[in-house]
């Protein structure tokens, strides 16, 4: 048996990334830099930017066996059904070629209720691939998207090396928890990474759990990332946090695309308006887990606004107010372009697969997004013409 050999976990490893930050156990992926943490990241920020969804290792090999140890940082949500292990896709040349889960770890127990959070320590574990093709390939380690990943030893038996750049096209883009994963089945299926596949695209996926929030830092990341198609999708934090009002939002939308045109002001820019929600889409937020619900061990949400408000933000005031502003925007920046999230998951979609707790969609529906948006943007639409 060849032994195995511990290769340094650098940069030069990873895609999807935007940072590193060097641990006491490893390295951890970060998907904003340090200085837009410190400009007023709250706690789920700060959980959503760390939990490394889209990132993945990647380099060429003769290794027929790899082995990764992670330390993962996990969610527990008091009264609600316990969540899965995090997954972990191997792909090999492309192609999905296993998949595993790590034990262990920390855990974080969050009682939505009361707000309170309490940390418990854990061990790091190892995910371990055996059996891979003797010959010269391409490998990536597809992290999950749902779990704060500290990567500790990366160990093979054979050398590794960087993965050559392919020539593809880098796709960055911003969401919320849908675009971040929500309750996808692997990392490699959430919507984005699914578009990504189709799409013939490297994508730096910015999608941030409860945080797709017009932040003046994300948009400054975006400004400074390097990128060939830039999307941002708009709105449902927005609703759901009660964040701002009407006046408030039209300027705050201009100034986000702003930014990103002043580091990027001819790349093709797409902006998505929120799919169906229906609990949202003429009910304001704050948005709140079903107590009732939650009492019998299910996670269900609901609007809690005042529905006679006009000023207050809805998913169809704000498709309108989208719609307009990219049609305003168009006028002198022809390379911007709008498209109604409905057209990914809309009325009969939501008749077919309803969003189980009522905001987020399950596996079938990311799939579903996924094949639409490769459609619709790559194939022949605002980003076709991707592969390298």
């Amino acid at each position: 048996m060849t032994p195995l050999t511990t290769t340094p976990i650098t940069a030069q490893l990873l895609r999807g990334a935007i940072e590193l930050e060097h641990t006491e156990h490893g390295v951890l992926p970060h998907r904003l830099p340090a200085r837009a943490r410190t400009r007023g990241a709250d706690a789920q920020l700060a959980m959503a930017e760390a939990q490394p969804s889209g990132v993945r290792l990647a380099f060429r090999t003769r290794a027929t066996t790899v082995e990764l140890d992670t330390l993962a940082t996990k969610r527990v949500y008091v009264g609600a059904p316990p969540r899965p292990d995090g997954v972990y896709d191997l792909l090999v040349n492309g192609r999905l070629t296993g998949q595993d889960s790590v034990a262990g770890g920390h855990t974080v127990t969050i009682d939505m209720t009361t707000g309170s959070v309490t940390h418990d320590p854990g061990p790091v574990g190892t995910l371990r691939f055996t059996d891979l093709p003797a010959d010269v390939k391409d490998v990536e380690i597809w992290l999950p998207y749902n779990e704060r990943t500290e990567l500790v030893a990366l160990r093979t038996d054979a050398p590794v090396e960087p993965v050559p750049d392919s020539g593809r096209k880098v796709w960055l883009h911003h969401g919320s928890s849908i675009s971040h994963g929500s309750d996808a089945a692997s990392p490699t299926t959430t919507w984005p990474a699914l578009a990504a596949s189709l799409g013939g695209a490297e994508l730096v996926n910015l999608g941030f759990g409860g945080s797709a929030l017009l932040d003046p830092f994300t948009a400054r990341t975006m400004r400074d990332t390097a990128a060939d198609l830039i999307s941002v999708k708009i709105g449902i934090n927005l609703v759901n946090h009660d964040l701002m009002r009407l006046r408030a939002f039209v300027p705050a939308v201009h100034g986000f695309l702003d930014t990103i045109r002043d580091g990027h002001p001819t790349t093709p820019l797409l902006v998505i308006s929120p799919i169906l929600c229906p609990i949202h889409e003429n009910t304001p937020g704050p948005c709140a887990p079903d107590l009732t619900e939650l009492a019998s061990g299910r996670l269900r949400f609901r609007a809690t606004g005042d529905a006679t408000d006009p000023t207050r933000l809805t998913l169809a005031a704000i498709r309108d107010e989208l719609a307009g502003i990219v049609a305003q925007r168009s006028a002198d920046d022809p390379n911007v372009h709008y498209l109604d999230g409905r057209s990914l998951y809309g009325e009969e979609d939501a008749t077919e697969l309803p969003l189980p707790d009522a905001l987020h969609p399950d596996a079938e529906t990311h799939r579903r997004m996924g094949e639409r948006f490769a459609e619709l943007a790559f194939k022949g639409g605002v980003f076709s013409g991707t592969a390298g």
